[in-house]
């Protein structure tokens, strides 16, 4: 017996809601990275402060995880994630009107702040909306907003940018986000809301360092680090690489950067799918959810390498496009961990986790990486750096990750076991 209508029709409601949420999370992580040139000639910055401002955002995303898995769990995700997006937009739009480098730093900050409850509350809503051997390709499918965005992002912007203006392409991103904050306060409404259900009890802070205690939690954590250094080394360097280190101009990187965000998209379908297939199969859930994350990393890492030594501009991007296939397989392998690792009550908090890890790790990947190129002029040491990374991560999921955390799931994610 299939789910009630009302919940089929909230499933499609929410997940179209998730995919725009992310859609606009990412365009708003990319300005910077297709304003980067521009940027540095307005506020006579060098590699090293604009690495600055690319990793300042992800320091701020990554402690502000902390808290926001337990406000999620807490207060719900109308409520936590709405406001979260409406915190980014306005930062957002604030950096089109910084004055100089410290204000941009700033807006930056409070970027990262907002934007921390998305993925965590997305994987709290699948949580509470879908059965537990099916929540890989819903999972799957708000994560492709990562690549998605990506690759639409590059030709958008670049056309605001080179049209109006780098600042008025900041602005616009930031009215886009608070309209759709708003749409989200009038459509969404918690499940126990829908369902008339009592309030659960709320996640304390003692349950949620206990979480810590886990072997698990700390695989997810320093595994998903791996992940996010890789994915956001090309997501924050990828348009200055190809225009420095191959040559190509604004509008050909525009253009060149779709496909491999494309490929990104496919890699995270298939990374959610191919887990829910397992664990369809037979296969041990937290087993299903490790093979993409492995598998994901350790190819994505070793495709990573011949993009550092090719001469050829045409092998380096199809090694890119492979590359973002699997790591972003991984990363849908890994929020899909995050979603059936434990009960329904702490996914928010054991995603968040999992993503303060990933983000306080990856972080200083466009960070390192600035700074590498300032030394050497050359992207190669970033790149072969990268590759060894994911492949550790690989091992830190293989190894560490086991026992689901927490007490299992409940009935209540099972709407026909009602």
């Amino acid at each position: 017996m299939g789910a009630p209508a009302g919940i089929r029709r909230m499933r499609i409601v929410l997940m179209v809601m998730l995919l725009l949420i992310g859609i606009v999370n990412y365009i708003d992580r990319s300005t910077l990275a297709i304003a980067n040139h521009s940027v540095q000639h307005d506020f006579g910055i060098g590699p090293t402060e604009m690495g600055l401002l690319l990793s300042v955002f992800s320091w701020a995303y990554a402690f502000a995880q902390l808290p926001a898995g337990g406000l999620l769990d807490r207060f719900g995700t109308r409520r936590v994630l709405g406001g979260g997006l409406l915190l980014w937009s306005v930062a957002q739009a604030f950096c089109g009107l910084a004055a100089n480098f410290k204000q941009m730093l700033f807006g930056r900050m409070f970027l990262g702040l907002g934007e921390a409850p998305a993925f965590p509350g997305g994987a709290k809503v699948v949580s509470e909306w879908w059965p537990r051997e099916s929540r890989g390709l819903p999972v799957g499918l708000f994560n492709a907003a990562s690549t998605i965005a990506p690759a639409i992002a590059p030709p958008l912007l670049t056309w605001l940018m080179l049209s109006y203006g780098w600042r008025t392409m900041f602005v616009i991103a930031g009215v886009v986000g608070i309209v759709l904050a708003l749409i989200w306060f009038a459509v969404h409404r918690d499940r126990r809301q829908v369902e008339a259900e009592d309030e659960p009890e709320p996640v304390s802070i003692k349950e949620w360092a206990g979480l810590l205690r886990h072997r698990t939690t700390w695989g997810m954590v320093l595994g998903f680090s791996g992940v996010i250094y890789s994915i956001y080394l090309y997501l924050t360097w990828l348009p200055a690489y190809l225009e420095s280190e191959r040559g190509l101009s604004v509008a050909d990187t525009g253009i060149a950067l779709v496909v491999p965000y494309l490929a990104g998209t496919l890699g995270m379908l298939a990374g959610g799918a191919f887990g829910d297939l397992l664990v369809r199969r037979g296969v041990p859930t937290m087993a299903a959810r490790k093979i993409p994350i492995c598998t994901g990393l350790v190819v994505g890492g070793l495709c990573t390498i011949p993009v550092a030594l090719t001469p050829s501009t045409t092998l380096a991007l199809v090694c890119i496009s492979l590359a973002q296939f699997f790591m972003n397989s991984a990363s849908a392998g890994a929020w899909s961990l995050a979603a059936t690792a434990g009960s329904a009550r702490i996914t928010a908090s054991l995603g968040s986790l999992q993503n303060f890890g990933g983000y306080f790790g990856g972080a200083f990947a466009p960070l390192i990486t600035g700074i590498i190129v300032d030394e050497t002029g050359s992207f190669v040491l970033a790149l072969l750096a990268a590759s060894g990374i994911a492949i550790v991560a690989a091992l830190s999921y293989a190894f560490l990750v086991g026992k689901p955390v927490g007490q299992a799931p409940t009935p209540v994610e099972t709407p026909t076991q009602r």
